[in-house]
């Protein structure tokens, strides 16, 4: 008898606590410096973002350090985080999700 054998018994679990909305993840990318004034909004609004940095890395490297740094002073305004993930992506999050490294 296999771990399949019985594929139509199944338990049912009821949900301990309803929750009122899901928390958005969202796909983001920074090709510019202004872009960062989006990411900031979303930053506040609650969304957990990853956010693509490579197009402006390899545009300017300056711009990209202004635009992390002021996308990590909001992360510290709201008590979010940010963090690397890898060279081209960055993860950003408010204040009620950790980035566990």
């Amino acid at each position: 008898m296999g771990l399949f054998d019985k594929a139509d018994e199944y338990v049912e679990l009821e949900p301990e606590g309803e929750r009122k909305s899901k928390v958005p993840i969202e796909v983001e990318r920074i090709a510019e410096y202004a872009d960062s004034d989006r990411i900031q909004r979303k930053l506040r609004e609650g969304s957990i973002m990853l956010v693509r940095v490579k197009e402006l890395r390899e545009k300017n490297v300056n711009e990209l350090k202004r635009a992390l740094e002021r996308i990590k002073r909001t992360c510290e305004a709201v008590g979010g985080d940010i963090v690397g993930a890898g060279e081209d992506w960055i993860i950003v999050s408010p204040a009620m999700a950790k980035i566990v490294r």
